[in-house]
Formats: C-alpha cells, structure tokens, sequence
C-alpha cells in the first residue's frame, strides 16, 4: 500500500508529488504531464503571469522557470509575455528532473477501501493507497452557458477545446466572455483568418497595466507592492497569506473566491485586441437556435432590447466551475458525505488542504473557496504541495507506521493487487486534522 497517490500530472499534482518524495514518502503520480496545458490551449497563447510567479513547487527551491530557459538560453524577464508552449515544455522538464516518474494512466474511480482508498485505472491493475491528492486540473469543471447545452455537436465549444483554431479561418465565430481567455482566442482567430465578435455580460471590458519595475523607490514598492497576482496590496493578501484566507468564514471566503481578481485581458493584449476583434458589450445571451449549419443567438441588452446574432460557430470562454459533482472519477458515496464551503459545491479543507473524508486530499480549482483565488493560478502550487504534504504526514502519523514502509519515494514498482469496491463505510468518521 503506497503512502500517497497523486492524481493528476499538472502543475500541482507535480509539485505535490516532488515534496512528498522529498519528504520520504512512497508516492505515485499518475495522468499525463502538463497535458491541459499540451492540449486544450490554442497555439500561440502566452502566460498571463509573470514568469518569476509562475514557478512549479520543488523542495530545495530549484529548478523553477528561470532555470528551465537559461538551458535554452534564454532568459525569462519580468514585463515579457512567455509562450504557453515553453511554459508546457518547463512543466514537462520539471517531471524529468525534480518530481518522481510519472505514470501516464487514466484513473477512473477512486473508492474507500479499509482505512485507505483503491484507485482504479484503465490501462491496469488497481493501487492501494493510504492517502490520495487529487489535483485534477480544471478540465472536469469546464462551464458553457445554459443556452449552449441543446445546440447539436459542432454548433459550439468551449475555449478549452481547442488547440488549433486555423479551421474557423474565414467563419463567423462568437466568442462568449469577457476574460483572458476570451480575449486572447478572440486575438487569435482574428489573426488566424476567422471572423470573430466578443459578446460579453459586462457594460466594458478590463485591461490590466503595464507591470512596474521590480526595482523602484521603496515608497513607491510600500505603497504597491508586487505579488505572484499582481501589484497591490489586495493582490499581495491574495497571493501571499492563502493560510489567512482559509482563516476567515466560509461566507467571506466563498465570495473572495467568486470575486476577486475578476476578468481582465493582459496589457501586452490590449492593441492586438482592439484593432481586428468588434465587441457587443452588455450583451446577456438567452438562447441559441441551430440553423441548418449556423447558429443563431439572441441576445439581450441592458436596456431590454433584443438582438439576433448569426454565426458559423459559438466558443464559450465561460471558464470553470468548482463543483464537486463533476468529479466524477471520485465514488459518489465519498462525494456525497464531504462537507463543503457554506452554501457552496466545493468541499471544505482543513489547514492543510484534507477534506472531512480522512486521507482525502485535494488541490487546485476546488481548494479556491477554502483558501482564495491564489488557487486557481499556478502560483498557487508552492503554498498548496509544502501544505498539503505537511497534512498527508500528519494524517499518516494519526494512523501509526506502515509496516515495512521504507521511507523512500520509489519510482519503480508493481501496482497492488486484487480488486474490491466496497460501498462507502457506514459511520465513516468525518475529521480533520489541524
């Protein structure tokens, strides 16, 4: 029985699974590395953030983004957009050189087994695990508008659909949002031949500034100080003091993470942006009609006004949505007795991100309700892998020493045999360990 099964290969099941091997841990990483990044952002994206903030989390510090261009030769500099296809490509580095061998498996359900959990995959035999992370990314959670959902297929798709977007070249194509992501696939198909309109809620759109120097007067660095999220001291509680947030009432976490650090294209956007894509502003869409091949929306103004939208093809660039339902790999009886934020869908975590399920771990998206919007960036891997390792040892420690445990992270081993699926446990205790 392993210690530790991290599930999910991106930047935080990475990071996770680099601290818990550093930690001594017997951990598996299992998915595909990087692979949202590799697969479901269209090519010629860039990083929105900073490269110096967009590191993945080792223990001893090393091998960040900086590190991963100077073997290139080439330099990550603060206020220059860096392509996500080197962002994907460090990610992958990252797994060679600082995280345990990553095993590229799909997990299809995780159930509870005895004190611990079975994790079932496609490609082969079941593992036993004392302790599970799940850092699944975002693509479970992909939201598209109720409009959408009755549109035959090809009529619409979300942003994260597609890496090439050089097949809508000379199409009407909406775009839905108001966000970077929006903006930027907007950009995209603009310069890619297509012809695209951004229809956003949202009466005007938001720009983010051109970042300041990381060198200035120290007035001036008191008084806006630089974070992994942005400048200011909003922004510096946001990406710094993650373990305040989770201090705070479910209530005033729920809305932190609901609404701070709205939708905003990056500054490097802006003139690429305004010069190719035309906006309907204040535009609410409220129904979507396929025409033979075309899709046809209407759409309502603030005013009350309607207005009918004819296209070729509608991307949703609605993001994703935190809830625990469309986890759906994890059994059902496990997500139905978690206990979740207040009135929301997304469970809630003790201080060191376990769920009221012991031994259940989780990382990312769903963790932004209980520990801010720090959660839903890569920046956020850091806090979360030094946390949540620090919450499987004590959890372990709970239940005493695994027999014959050899305190080694091992990267070659034999998956645990035998298949059982028990129901969920009656009077299985819910508690956290703080």
């Amino acid at each position: 029985m392993e210690d530790l099964v991290v599930i999910g290969a991106g930047p935080y099941g990475l990071s996770i699974a680099a601290h818990a091997a550093g930690a001594g841990l017997d951990v598996r990483l299992l998915g595909r590395p990087m692979a949202s990044w590799r697969d479901n952002m269209p090519e010629g994206m860039y990083l929105k953030s900073e490269p110096w903030s967009s590191n993945l989390s080792a223990p001893d510090g090393r091998h960040t983004l900086a590190e991963y261009c100077a073997t290139l030769g080439q330099v990550a500099e603060h206020g220059t957009p860096l392509p996500i296809d080197t962002f994907s490509a460090y990610g992958m580095w990252f797994a060679r050189h600082a995280a345990p061998e990553v095993e590229e498996v799909t997990v299809t359900e995780v159930t509870p087994e005895g004190d611990g959990f079975r994790v079932h995959t496609a490609e082969g035999p079941s593992l036993l695990a004392r302790t599970v992370a799940l850092a699944v990314g975002v693509m479970p959670f992909v939201h598209q508008p109720d409009a959408l959902r009755d549109l035959p297929p090809g009529h619409s798709s979300h942003s994260s659909g597609h890496r090439d977007l050089s097949r809508f070249a000379g199409r009407e194509v909406a775009v839905l949002g108001a966000g970077q992501a929006a903006l930027e696939t907007a950009a995209l198909l603009a310069e890619q031949g297509a012809r695209p309109v951004l229809v956003a809620r949202r009466s005007r759109l938001n720009w983010n500034t051109l970042p300041q120097p990381l060198e200035r007067p120290a007035l001036r660095a008191l008084r806006e100080p630089h974070s992994g999220l942005g400048t200011g001291w909003r922004s510096w509680v946001w990406s710094e003091l993650p373990w305040a947030v989770h201090r705070l009432p479910a209530a005033t976490r729920e809305r932190i993470s609901a609404t701070a650090l709205g939708p905003a294209g990056a500054w490097w956007l802006r003139d690429r942006f305004e010069r190719r894509v035309p906006v309907l502003l204040g535009h609410r869409l409220r129904r979507a009609v396929a025409v033979g091949e075309r899709t046809r929306l209407g759409l309502t103004t603030r005013s009350g006004e309607s207005v009918v939208l004819d296209v070729a093809h509608v991307i949703a660039a609605t993001g994703f949505a935190a809830d625990l339902a469309r986890l759906e790999l994890l059994d059902a009886g496990v997500r139905a007795a978690l206990e979740t934020v207040g009135e929301g869908r997304a469970p809630e975590l003790s201080a060191g991100f376990e769920s009221s399920w012991p031994g259940l771990f989780f990382a990312g998206l769903l963790t932004a309700p209980s520990f801010g919007p720090s959660m839903r960036f890569v920046h956020g891997a850091g806090f979360t892998a030094g946390r949540l390792v620090k919450g499987v040892l004590r959890r372990l420690g709970s239940r005493g020493p695994r027999p014959g445990s050899t305190g080694l992270a091992r990267r070659d081993r034999a998956a645990s045999p035998g298949h059982h699926r028990p129901g969920v446990p009656p009077g299985h205790p819910k508690t956290y360990l703080r």
